[in-house]
């Protein structure tokens, strides 16, 4: 018997000695199906919330300090990332992030890149869903001087001459720049130089002045707990209102229809809080297990390994042995 098997079972036992659920072929049924895509509902959805919640996280500050700074501002780390860092899973050793999230929702920001001097660098632009959907960098568009307009979901508009649209499919963007640094004294400062120039202004002020305004600080965000942690600690209302509430300006790839048809049956609809109460009674009681259950499987996702090609999992470590990559 699997644990998803093994849960449900107990979550059945559960409420028929509490004398409080039906016995009833079709209320186990309810059960049977509700919690099982309840559960692939989470693990689907687990991405946007996490996104959320780390960039809640990142940006809780009044103006840039350390790893974190204000929506639409630049952290400019100036060293390594320590043992201590945890605002971003597995950081790099040998570049200095340069980072900032955007809510492209209201108009289009202008990333402004210097030329770098064949310095490798690289500029990933992961929407909402984690999904990297342009990464200027020296691989990809050279280290010459860039300029781009990074433009959310139905923008439409004309731009200024020299500036490059990169649409992103979700109104979260979070701009996770890296640029390599080999760590001595000397190279710091050039690359310091070189993130000084680096810019990121809303269309509507590009080539004009920009002073950014102080960042909106909310006392109730925890600021101290891992961001898995706080997500892991959502009650299945909290985490679906939340997700609901993210699908609005932070829409599902298309060839995801048929997951979010499936989340629609248990109510978890683009904008509308998500309310257990409208389950069927024996599903409703045995739901606060979707968690728990989801977090397991990502969790033995992840310590199995998913082999892909060869790509491997060793002591902790993902990576590929294929030398033709």
């Amino acid at each position: 018997m699997n644990l998803i098997q093994s849960m449900l079972k107990r979550a059945l036992l559960a409420g028929l000695c509490a004398g409080t659920l039906l016995t009833t072929s079709h209320a186990k049924d309810s059960v049977l199906s509700a919690v099982p895509e309840g559960i692939e509902a989470y693990i689907y959805g687990y991405p946007l919330v996490t996104m959320e919640m780390t960039r809640r996280v990142m940006t809780n500050v009044r103006e840039p300090e350390g790893t974190r700074a204000p929506m639409g501002q630049f952290v400019r780390m100036r060293h390594y990332p320590d043992a201590t860092f945890r605002d971003v899973t597995a950081p790099n050793a040998d570049t200095l992030y340069t980072t900032a999230w955007l809510d492209v929702s209201k108009e289009p920001w202008v990333l402004s890149l210097p030329d770098a001097a064949n310095r490798y660098y690289l500029f990933p632009m992961l929407d909402g869903w984690t999904d990297v959907f342009q990464v200027p960098g020296k691989r990809t568009t050279g280290t010459g001087s860039q300029t781009y307009a990074i433009t959310g979901p139905g923008w439409k508009g004309k731009l200024p001459a020299g500036v490059k649209e990169y649409k992103s499919p979700t109104a979260i963007v979070w701009l996770l720049g890296r640029i390599y640094c080999t760590g001595t004294p000397e190279d710091y400062a050039a690359v310091h130089k070189l993130q000084d120039r680096i810019s990121l202004v809303p269309l509507s002020s590009y080539g004009k002045p920009y002073s950014p305004p102080p960042g909106l600080v909310d006392p109730s965000i925890d600021m101290k707990k891992a961001v898995r942690e706080q997500v892991n600690a959502l009650t299945p209302e909290e985490y679906f209102t939340l997700l609901a509430k993210l699908m609005v300006e932070n829409p599902p790839n298309p060839a995801d229809k048929a997951m979010v048809k499936k989340m629609a049956k248990l109510g978890i609809v683009p904008g509308q809080p998500f309310d257990c109460s409208k389950l069927d009674p024996l599903a409703k009681d045995s739901f606060s297990i979707v968690p728990k259950i989801a977090q397991d499987k990502i969790m033995a996702w992840l310590k199995e390994g998913v082999i892909f090609g060869d790509n491997k999992l060793e002591h902790g470590w993902f990576y590929t042995i294929n030398a033709g990559l």
